[in-house]
């Protein structure tokens, strides 16, 4: 592997202006003047430098980016829009590779260098969105590292033969379990929750649940993901994505649920722009909170672009954060947050560490996020992998 100097960075956490030199795939120095001695250099011209961006909350496998323009018609409410995508992602060939490469293509040349994505397994495709989002990463080659979960988006219950095909999905090496509303949407919370847990459980596999009931309901369906988590010691292996329920509490109630996420080291995920969760509150307590893109021009939505600093943008904003120490809260949610809900080993700016980088013009990283301009270079495992909006 070609040695890497990239030269006038400003390094996120770093005063002034720095070289960085990149060896055998991992920050080797940063400093002033740094020696390009056997080494490809690049002049950053003061750009910023971030860690890669970690989208902790994707569908691709339902996205038609660059496909048809599909006006959206489906009718009001989450069952609504799950069956009209069920009913209709045949008539546009979803899931398509050639779609999936195209948006994990955009995610890459915006500094995305790792993602979870949610990928629908149910009797109508089996697990064949799990083997079309391989087939896409695997196009990309190695310039992004996506890993999935087994999601039953038309839910588990009401959908008969899902459960089996979680199974099946998990012994063909998903690593993670999903869920989704186990009281408002599959109709019995603890049913639905058993089963998650005990698919976890025997195959070594994390959790990460979809949770868009608000309300009490909400609240006691977070209870119960804390009461599973604690009593079978999977402490530090659960998400809740979205987690609507959170916002709606009264203070004593978030503050305890809270509370109890920090202990047991439940994640939560946001994909702004729907009701933004509390990350200050979240932070100060120590709970980890990454941002994702959700679902990218879809059956479900024809919003996004893949470029989850865009996404960091429309938290901050949604948050009501002006001041540049909480947008770059929001950026370390979508950096650091991320990388530590899906365990990336080595992650961050610091010698040693791998080199996933992002250099994004600006003069300081609330700019970077606020305007996310272009990104000058992109580089995955010390390898430049995308540069001024086009692979390399």
């Amino acid at each position: 592997m070609t040695d890497l100097l990239l030269r006038d960075a400003r390094l996120w956490g770093r005063e002034g202006r720095t070289d960085l030199r990149i060896e055998d795939g991992r920050i080797a120095a940063v400093g002033d003047k740094l020696s390009g001695q056997g080494a490809h250099v690049e002049d950053l011209g003061g750009a910023v430098v971030i860690p890669g961006l970690v989208d902790a909350h994707a569908h691709v496998d339902k996205t038609l980016w660059g496909g048809p323009w599909v006006p959206r018609t489906a009718g009001p409410g989450l069952a609504a829009a799950i069956a009209y995508g069920r009913d209709r992602r045949a008539e546009f060939g979803v899931p398509n590779p050639d779609y999936i490469t195209a948006l994990l293509t955009n995610m890459v040349v915006s500094g995305t260098t790792h993602a979870r994505s949610h990928v629908d397994v149910d009797p109508g495709i089996g697990i064949g969105a799990v083997e079309a989002v391989r087939e896409a990463a695997e196009r990309l080659g190695g310039r992004i590292d996506v890993q999935l979960v087994a999601f039953p988006q038309t839910g588990i219950l009401v959908s008969p033969g899902t459960a089996e095909l979680m199974e099946e999905a998990l012994k063909a090496g998903v690593t993670t379990v999903g869920g989704i509303d186990p009281a408002g949407f599959d109709g019995d919370a603890e049913r639905h929750l058993d089963l998650v847990f005990d698919l976890a459980e025997r195959y070594g596999a994390e959790i990460d649940v979809h949770l868009h009931d608000g309300g009490d309901l909400g609240v006691r369906e977070f209870d119960l993901i804390i009461e599973r988590t604690r009593a079978l010691g999977y402490r530090g292996k659960v998400t809740i994505s979205h987690a609507f329920a959170l916002c709606d509490a009264d203070d004593a109630t978030r503050a305890r649920l809270i509370a109890d996420l920090a202990e047991l080291q439940i994640s939560l995920t946001s994909v702004a722009p729907k009701q933004i969760l509390p990350l200050r509150e979240l932070d100060a307590a120590g709970v980890t909170m990454g941002i994702g893109n959700d679902g990218v021009r879809d059956l479900w939505s024809p919003y996004g672009t893949g470029d989850l600093l865009q996404r960091t943008q429309w938290f901050a904003r949604g948050a009501g954060f002006s001041r540049d120490a909480d947008i770059e809260l929001a950026l370390e949610a979508a950096t650091f947050g991320g990388a530590r809900l899906l365990k990336i080993e080595g992650y961050g700016l610091a010698v040693g560490d791998t080199a996933d980088l992002v250099a994004v013009p600006g003069r300081n990283p609330s700019e970077a996020v606020l305007e996310h301009r272009e990104r000058a270079l992109v580089v995955k495992g010390g390898r430049i992998v995308a540069r001024r909006g086009a692979l390399v």
